[in-house]
């Protein structure tokens, strides 16, 4: 027991080294707005990069993982993740850094799988492994909403590239954990991987992304809809692969069973709700509360918190419910808090609003990352569970790409079209020069307001305001997708005694296959 104590703790560290690194950036995006004079697009695809690079590769390198060895490729994800968070400390462009973030991305994308596939492989299944993804969840949930935090720490001090550096001295000591703790070829897969397969999946969600980041940029349709035309293509090849190949990177008839899709899609909507809310609501809060990058990130803090306590009480529901129930609580609790987001976060907002937001956030992320987790590694086959582990990452990094790049679209759409009716107001006042600047996002109206200072009252007003009409499209849409998600559990998601019979007869089936 306390070998698998052990254990858990360098699995946990490895997990928040990949964690922290895909939040941290959020409390930076005004900063680096202002020292590249980036666009919104830009600071979007800056965060979502690292979302990006993770989710295109999980499912892949999840694979490569259950064949080749889990701990091995732990080790390396968790070792190139120092170099990368340099190139991102140091980058001398706005573009540099999106590229090094995507890399980042793919480092923990090589990391980050085998930290449940190692617990679904080391753990009996039960009550203990149960716990056990609940504290991964919870833990690797709280490192991930403590981001901004950490980020807000260093950005008092330091410049923006410290946020990237924080996680290098944990990823030292996860690697030395690691090695020294966690046991090699623990019920390791013989099958051989299919690498066109990889290839495939990391370009089908890659285009998908970028497709959904550039649609908002002016002058980007064309390249946008041509992206994701091919993603749709790409994933259509995808597809045909995977009925067709003796070998299946990614098995469609296990992913076809009720346990396993239900949670991916739920688990898809909760963790990219929990990015876009942190994404937009970091820059809500310095934007246009004024707050400093450190008090925006302490206010991200009751989320962690409430996160780690909901989790053993996710547990605890689970064993008591079942996954369907616990499932949809959490799916309440997102509800209430994109609902207070959208009543009540305006200009002169209080804190304990904001708070209050946050609170019922992590109680949701809290409720429903456990079992939406659970739920994918126990439909699975213990030598496939890389296939599962891929996915409950996916869900996390796919969703936080996908929501995020969309409520960051509608942000960027909705703040464009507010500012412009200001301008259209002024009539010839405004050279086209500084329209661009005022259009592209809020660190470009402070960058006019900073060079007419005898305007910088009205021009920053206006850009609050614009930026309040984005955000409350992006908090709409959330609250769209939280209902279509919870109408899904409700409807497509067994009931606990269904559950239980399912699981069980998808072990019988994979113990006779084997």
């Amino acid at each position: 027991m306390k070998r698998l104590g052990w254990i858990l703790t360098a699995l946990i560290l490895a997990e928040a080294v990949a964690n922290l690194n895909l939040t941290v950036a959020l409390v930076a995006l005004p900063a680096i707005g202002d020292a590249f004079e980036a666009s919104q697009v830009q600071l979007n695809l800056v965060a979502v990069g690292y979302s990006l690079g993770l989710a295109g590769s999980v499912l892949y390198l999840g694979a490569v993982g259950d064949r080749y060895g889990r701990k091995p490729l732990l080790l390396i994800g968790t070792i190139a993740a120092i170099p990368c968070s340099l190139l991102a400390a140091y980058a001398p462009s706005v573009e540099f850094l999106a590229v090094a973030r995507v890399l980042g991305g793919v480092a923990a994308g090589a990391a980050y799988p085998t930290t449940l596939s190692l617990i679904s492989a080391v753990w009996p299944a039960g009550a203990s492994r149960t716990r056990a993804i609940a504290l991964w969840s919870a833990l690797g949930g709280a490192s991930a909403a403590l981001g901004p935090l950490v980020g807000g720490a260093l950005l008092t001090t330091f410049w923006w590239g410290s946020v990237f550096l924080f996680t290098i001295p944990l990823a030292v000591l996860a690697v030395i954990l690691v090695w020294i703790f966690v046991p090699s070829g623990v019920n390791q897969g013989t099958e051989p991987v299919d690498h066109l397969s990889g290839v495939l999946s990391i370009l089908t969600i890659g285009t998908l992304i970028l497709a959904i980041n550039l649609l908002p940029q002016p002058g980007s349709t064309t390249i946008a809809l041509s992206l994701l035309g091919a993603s749709i293509v790409l994933a259509a090849l995808f597809v045909w692969r995977q009925l067709a190949g003796r070998y299946p990177l990614y098995d469609l008839r296990v992913a076809a069973r009720r346990t396993f899709w239900v949670a991916g899609v739920a688990g898809i909507i909760v963790f990219g709700a929990f990015m876009g809310a942190v994404f937009i609501g970091s820059q809500y809060v310095q934007d246009v509360l004024g707050y400093s990058a450190l008090e925006s990130g302490f206010t991200t803090v009751p989320f962690a918190l409430f996160m780690v306590i909901a989790a053993p009480m996710s547990a605890r529901l689970i064993s008591r419910y079942g996954s369907r129930t616990t499932l949809l609580c959490g799916y309440l609790a997102f509800f209430l808090g994109f609902l207070i987001m959208l009543l009540f976060w305006r200009e002169n907002t209080a804190l304990w609003v904001v708070l209050a937001a946050y609170v019922i956030l992590g109680v949701g992320t809290g409720l429903a990352g456990t079992p939406a987790a659970r739920s994918l590694t126990g439909s699975v086959p213990v030598e496939k569970v890389g296939m599962a582990s891929g996915t409950a990452d996916l869900q996390r990094d796919l969703g936080g790409s996908l929501l995020q790049s969309a409520m960051g679209a509608l942000l960027t759409a909705g703040y464009a079209s507010a500012f412009a009716g200001v301008i259209a107001s002024q009539g010839d006042k405004i050279s086209s020069q500084v329209q661009s600047m005022l259009l592209e996002s809020y660190s470009g109206a402070e960058a006019v307001a900073q060079r007419y200072p005898q305007y910088a009252q009205q021009i920053t007003d206006a850009a609050r305001q614009a930026f309040l009409t984005g955000d409350q499209w992006a908090y709409a849409l959330a609250i769209l997708a939280v209902v279509a998600g919870a109408a899904l559990v409700f409807f497509a998601f067994p009931r606990h005694k269904r559950e239980i019979d399912l699981l069980e007869q998808y072990e019988k089936v994979d113990s006779r296959s084997s």
